[in-house]
């Protein structure tokens, strides 16, 4: 039936879904304070006297090309970075719109330009986010549809000085929820100019996956897992994506402790591909532009996860195959199935191992194909398993890792029959 019916994905949609992880980049004049991004607003510090932190934004660290190879070593296969963010502040050269950006500041130069072209050397997909709330511009305040000329034209500047770019990330029209944002005329812009960019406008924290404007290809879900997507009967199909902080905050905070565990990172990973979400994890560059020790750290950490399961994270899609706890599966482009298994135990001497799991049969249903043989990715050892089609039952022995090795997340392929 009709209503029944999910539409295909535009090619370029599913382009991004083969993304599947991504790094968000917040970074701008706030980072100097290395306070978190909304500081100047919770800390109500007057526009006059946080514009003069433009006089010492030197970006003297920042470099496009070394962000996107970080990215490469993450496993990551695009970045969003914040073009401008709700300070008003512009990374790229607004043309004369306003002296409140980069080439205005010690830095002198243009960032986004500089990022672009990083990006693209080392096949890095570039997003730009920009808020569209505004701290700095007073027509945000007294002259609603001369702001929203404002935005739309430091889209179109971005639009048509940096080639061809993978999306936009709009945030900020939860700040005034019953305004008239003439979404219209914005994306109509983007389609014109960009007809390939990912079009994604913030739902915020508290109305995750929630669909907006017809144009949006991909809903949000703002430091939530994301739930599977019920694309029955809807007009497009439209993509899902988590975005994340590593810590507490977006922007960069010295004072931030609170980073989540290489583990818990993959684990988030592992749910968003579960249900065909991606995954944009967020880092805050510091003052001048560099990373984070503990977070190029962190993020080279799960990129040696990815190599190792790579073709189950980024060439594989949900197919129905449940098992316990957060166990599941995903059918992958080469005909394989790969299963994905939790809290695994590590073989070892009673005397050291500390436990951390259970081996032993992990069951799934949904598996249709019959299955030929199962090993795990990282290390090809044969596992033993029996399977039942007539009672929707597979299970094979998930063994322990060896001393030494522990993945957090496991996935084992398996050859099934065509």
């Amino acid at each position: 039936m009709e209503r029944d019916r999910i539409p295909e994905p535009a090619p370029y949609v599913r382009a991004f879904e083969r993304l599947g992880f991504g790094m968000f980049i917040h970074w701008g004049l706030y980072a100097q304070l290395a306070s978190g991004e909304w500081v100047m607003k919770l800390r109500n510090i007057p526009k006059a006297e946080y514009a003069r932190l433009k006089d010492t934004f030197a970006a003297e660290d920042f470099s496009g090309r070394a962000i996107a190879r970080l990215a490469k070593r993450a496993g990551m296969k695009y970045v969003t970075l914040t073009a401008r963010h709700h300070d008003g502040f512009s990374l790229f050269d607004t043309r004369g719109l306003s002296d409140h950006d980069a080439v205005h500041s010690p830095a002198g130069r243009d960032l986004i330009a500089d990022f672009a072209e990083g990006c693209r050397a080392e096949g890095i997909v570039p997003f730009f986010y920009h808020t569209t709330l505004d701290w700095h511009r007073d027509s945000y305040r007294t002259d609603f549809p001369a702001y929203l000329k404002y935005l739309r034209d430091s889209v179109e500047v971005l639009c048509t000085h940096y080639g061809k770019v993978g999306g936009f990330w709009f945030d900020g029209n939860w700040d005034r929820p019953d305004a008239d944002w003439q979404e219209d005329e914005l994306y109509g812009m983007i389609r014109r100019l960009q007809p390939e960019a990912i079009i994604v406008n913030n739902s915020g924290l508290h109305k995750l996956g929630e669909y907006g404007h017809p144009e949006i290809d991909s809903v949000t879900f703002e430091q939530g897992r994301p739930h599977p997507m019920d694309r029955r009967g809807k007009p497009k199909y439209v993509a899902a994506e988590m975005c994340q902080t590593m810590g507490a905050y977006w922007g960069y905070g010295s004072a931030d402790f609170a980073y989540k565990s290489t583990k818990a990172l993959i684990e988030h990973l592992c749910a968003c591909r579960k249900v065909g979400a991606n995954y944009l994890l967020n880092i805050g560059l510091m003052g001048t532009g560099a990373v984070d020790k503990l977070q190029e750290a962190t993020l080279e950490k799960i990129g040696g996860w990815i190599r190792v399961f790579e073709p189950a994270i980024y060439r594989a899609s949900p197919c129905g195959i449940a098992g316990g706890g957060s166990d599941f599966g995903l059918a992958g482009e080469d005909g394989k199935l790969y299963f994905f298994v939790h809290r695994l135990a590590v073989s070892g001497d009673w005397n050291v191992t500390v436990p951390s799991g259970g081996v032993g049969p992990r069951t799934f249903a949904g598996v249709r194909k019959r299955v030929r043989s199962v090993r795990w990715l990282d290390n090809g050892e044969e596992l033993a398993f029996v399977q039942d089609a007539g009672k929707d039952l597979f299970a094979f022995q998930a063994t322990g890792y060896p001393y030494g090795v522990d993945y957090g997340v496991r996935v084992a392929e398996a050859i099934v029959e065509e």
